[in-house]
């Protein structure tokens, strides 16, 4: 038996008791505290903030119901035969004809791309498609989309009955057994988790028994097969094929069911290198593959809620501050180039085609969301916010609805990078499974409950439905809007917030103040001005609500923010929203001395019978050489576009 002795130089990191203690990792790959195992229920979790059910939410016409919109609409468009089409061939099921080229070269009786039955991750898209439906059914009740899903974990239930009742992949088995034999498979459990998470998606957002049953019969060949690993001396292979998602499957279903299987699994999955260098306060991050370490955070995260173990909570808490706090970002958010993070004071050498993987985008959402909700710290919520406009809505082509793999930082660049935009049949990249998952995702960051209370997180028009007390409370989020306004500049961020009780009922609304202010907000409750004394972080009015309005205004105004490490090069932003210029080279912009970056950019407006909030920040330069429009990056479709821009002071 080995003994190794994590944490206790860690003493400086990390508060948690847990890592004063002798932690033992047998040559089986079995892991054990000497006091109390990790695994064990401990206690409920500190939790500040609770999520208020996307059921209870709908959004409201805005950019984000437009793109939320064009995202159904795409999921609904695809084939189910087609979307099953790996499950059925590794089932023995024929359900396609005779292969049709169109003049075009497309071939219409298959999906391709990553879904090309060649391809290693075939199938992974179906998980995605799975778990994307169930939150549209959750959050509009639309029985179109509940019955194609039906259908399709009807199908999934065959499958599984001809691979003799466990196995549902697409996959065959044997790739997890050649992988644990050393031989190089992409990714098998990446694909296979898709799976398993659309399943339970499934189940919790649409009730759907055989979803949950099929999943459960599924996770009997993980037990089995990892159990193996173990007896066997090769626990180590349970790490390979980019598994690190599988630990939060196994945390939820152990939530869920409380079955022995799903806690040996949540153990055998559980000890990943990863956690053992952040132990020992290593940069376990740089130059490491992104999107396969991101999901270790939301394992540990919901390991934390389930157990109530405070390692778990450090544990997420240690993988922020490597991946955010102790490196620097694009003005986006974005951390990583080629898929791998960049490594700390290095992001300027590493500016160009291939930057910030969409998936890193929705994923490290996730993780700052469920921060969030432990502490109810604005900074989780202000990440969320940067990308959620400069990723999420960015990466979904504004017309199309397809993603944009990579996000290019360079200048001259059009979206996609080396990829390109998604093709809505011909790709099926792991990104296209992300972005299908991410627009429907919305409707779980604005609204949360407090002790006191009701949160509002994030400024996106939408209602909530929601109970205080036993008391019926509907409050609907709008941006301002008035015909033949002149105050155009800012006016996106000017909110009304309607407050209706069904009796008085008294509670806290707490409102997020955002990290880009750089006056004070104005508020005003049913035309009363409040007292704002906090620049950032929280303004909270206490009071009995029943029939009122609150009025929230963030004065915005364009900066510049400079490139991390480059302090010459610099991009634009009003609030949130990253400027991008439409120009195809990197193009020096001047600036008289003394004055900032920003004073060479004027506000460009067009008359319109009503202003559409999101359609605004428009600028072009002035006094420049060569003309340049800016716009918010989202709306950018095929154009190249230029974020960083080097400056260079004149004396006049």
């Amino acid at each position: 038996m080995k003994k190794i002795f994590y944490g206790i130089v860690m003493a400086g990191v990390f508060s948690s008791s847990a890592f004063s203690q002798v932690i033992y990792v047998d040559d089986a790959g079995e892991r054990k505290e000497n006091k109390e195992e990790l695994f064990q229920h401990h206690h409920s979790p500190e939790v500040r903030l609770k999520s208020i059910p996307v059921q209870q939410v709908k959004l409201r016409n805005s950019l984000f119901s437009e793109r939320y919109a064009l995202n159904k609409k795409y999921l609904m468009s695809l084939e189910n035969d087609k979307l099953l089409q790996n499950f059925y061939y590794e089932a023995g099921i024929s359900k396609t004809g005779n292969i049709t080229v169109n003049k075009d070269g497309n071939y219409q009786d298959f999906y391709w791309g990553w879904e090309s039955p060649s391809n290693q991750l075939r199938g992974h898209f179906l998980g995605h498609w799975l778990s994307a439906a169930a939150y549209i059914y959750a959050e509009t009740g639309d029985k179109e989309v509940k019955e194609k899903a039906d259908r399709i974990v009807a199908e999934l239930a065959v499958c599984q009955e001809n691979n003799g009742g466990e196995w549902v992949g697409s996959i065959p088995e044997k790739y997890l057994y050649l992988m644990a034999e050393g031989k190089n498979i992409w990714s098998p459990q990446y694909t296979l988790h898709k799976t398993l998470m659309g399943l339970y998606d499934m189940y919790m957002l649409t009730g759907s028994q055989q979803a949950l049953d099929v999943l459960d019969r599924f996770a009997d060949w993980f037990h089995r097969w990892t159990g193996e690993l173990v007896e066997t001396g090769k626990a180590y292979a349970i790490y390979g094929g980019e598994t690190s998602g599988m630990l939060e499957i196994w945390a939820n279903m152990y939530a869920l069911t409380q079955n022995v299987k799903y806690r040996d699994l949540m153990e055998r999955y559980g000890q990943p290198g990863l956690f053992q260098a952040l132990e020992k306060g290593e940069d376990a991050l740089s130059n490491d593959h992104a999107n396969a370490s991101i999901p270790w955070s939301h394992g540990a995260a919901r390991l934390y809620e389930v157990t109530g173990n405070d390692y778990w909570k450090q544990m997420t808490l240690a993988f922020w501050k490597c991946a955010v706090l102790d490196r620097e970002s694009f003005c986006t958010g974005g951390q990583n180039a080629g898929e791998f993070w960049i490594p700390p004071h290095q992001l300027h050498h590493f500016i160009g085609e291939n930057n910030q993987e969409h998936c890193t985008v929705y994923n490290m959402i996730r993780t700052a969301d469920y921060l969030y909700r432990w502490t109810g710290d604005v900074q989780y919520a202000d990440y969320i916010e940067r990308n959620i406009y400069n990723g999420l809505l960015a990466q979904q082509h504004p017309r199309t609805g397809m993603v944009a793999y990579f996000l290019p930082m360079g200048a001259g660049y059009t979206k996609g990078g080396e990829k390109g935009w998604g093709h809505p049949t011909m790709d099926f990249y792991c990104c296209h499974g992300s972005l299908v998952q991410a627009q429907t995702r919305y409707l779980e960051y604005i609204y949360f409950e407090s002790e006191k209370g009701l949160v509002v997180s994030q400024y996106i028009p939408s209602e909530l439905s929601w109970k205080k007390e036993g008391t019926d409370v509907h409050v609907q989020q709008d941006f301002t809007v008035s015909q033949f306004n002149k105050d155009y500049a800012g006016s996106r961020w000017k909110m009304q917030l309607k407050i209706n009780a069904e009796d008085p009922v008294h509670f806290d609304l707490c409102l997020r103040l955002p990290w880009w202010l750089k006056e004070k907000a104005i508020i005003k409750v049913n035309g009363q001005p409040e007292k704002v004394n906090a620049l950032h972080g929280y303004h909270t009015i206490s009071r009995t609500w029943q029939n009122d309005e609150v009025y929230i205004e963030f004065p915005t105004c364009l900066y510049a923010e400079p490139l991390p490490g480059s302090e010459d090069m610099v991009a634009y932003m009003e609030g949130p929203i990253v400027l991008a210029g439409l120009c195809g080279e990197e193009t020096m912009l001047h600036v008289a001395d003394k004055e900032s970056p920003e004073s060479i950019l004027i506000p460009e407006y067009g008359q319109e019978y009503k202003i559409v909030r999101w359609k605004q920040s428009h600028y072009r330069t002035s006094h420049q050489a060569k003309a340049i429009r800016f716009v918010p990056l989202y709306e950018i479709g095929d154009e190249p576009y230029t974020i960083y821009f080097p400056i260079q002071k004149e004396k006049k």
